[in-house]
């Protein structure tokens, strides 16, 4: 275990993570969200694959015990990618990062609700700030009074930033019980691969011709995600998941100094407010589960004690 390496590795991986997302920000009014999810996942793959390779890694990373597992995760995380992007789209990029912090919280949900997961008064106590924070945060959205074009574009984008990290936070509970039978390799892998497929379906929806500048930021976003999917898988490696997990935060600084410079995108207070209690919550339940961890520990080597 290295945490410092972790750490950094995860910084690393937050900020490739938010470059894709400025890529596909700057071609949204070109290009529709089904053909950027398009560049982003198929790009991906030749990345993942090299890095696969280097690791001598390329015909059994890509092993798999489980495949409608994959498929499934895929059909449910191809689906959050495309309400992600299109959210990118119509609203500013710190908002859309601080919308997307919803999806840990609805995980949290989700696992009690389908894998059985116990959840107790603190969590759910956390998930409710978390809650209230989104609702903070989507409140101007949703208000009935501003009915120019541009208003109901934004409140489009706000329910599919919502929507996407419902979906996300699905994904994960999907992700959650295939590591129990999966390699990493081969669930990266193979979402790109589902997601590259089911993109082709948008096609008769209108996909637009790119020009060479527009093509180069679609196939930047691609390796930038594949690039950003090989630092988060490898910074946990080597430090545990509570130690790095905060880091991914760092995305909300970034956002907000990518948006300003970049696109003169300017947050707003409630905006802010909400990112800071969905933070909070989030934070929380990751010292929760922190603390919880070394209970459990110590009760393990009560119950087995050593010698």
């Amino acid at each position: 275990m290295n945490p410092l390496r972790g750490i950094a590795l995860k910084i690393l991986s937050v900020t490739v993570f938010t470059l894709m997302a400025i890529c596909i920000k700057a071609v949204a009014v070109a290009a529709p969200p089904g053909q950027a999810v398009f560049f982003r996942s198929v790009f991906a793959i030749p990345v993942i694959l090299a890095w696969l390779a280097w690791n001598g890694r390329l015909g059994s990373g890509l092993d798999v015990v489980n495949p409608m597992g994959h498929v499934w995760r895929g059909v449910v995380g191809t689906t959050a990618m495309g309400l992600g992007f299109t959210a990118l789209g119509l609203l500013p990029l710190p908002e859309v990062t601080a919308l997307g912090y919803a999806a840990p919280l609805l995980t949290v949900i989700f696992a009690a609700m389908f894998l059985g997961e116990e959840v107790r008064v603190f969590r759910l106590g956390a998930v409710a700030l978390g809650l209230a924070g989104v609702m903070i945060v989507l409140a101007p959205r949703l208000t009935v009074l501003d009915v120019d074009a541009a208003s109901k574009l934004q409140t489009i984008g706000a329910m599919a930033a919502l929507l996407g990290a419902v979906f996300a936070a699905l994904a994960q509970v999907f992700v959650r019980k295939l590591v129990h039978s999966e390699q990493t390799s081969a669930i990266v892998f193979y979402f790109s691969l589902t997601a590259a497929l089911l993109s082709l379906a948008t096609l008769p929806f209108g996909w637009a011709w790119p020009t060479a500048g527009e093509a180069g930021l679609l196939v930047a976003a691609g390796l930038l995600g594949g690039v950003g999917q090989i630092l988060l898988t490898e910074s946990y490696r080597h430090a545990e998941t509570s130690v790095i997990a905060p880091f991914e935060y760092v995305s909300m600084v970034l956002a907000l100094a990518f948006g300003y410079l970049i696109f003169a995108e300017t947050p707003t207070a409630s905006m802010l407010g909400g990112a800071a209690l969905i933070v909070a919550a989030g934070l929380f339940i990751i010292w929760r589960e922190h603390r919880l961890g070394i209970e459990r520990a110590k009760a393990r080597r009560v119950i087995t004690p050593q010698g």
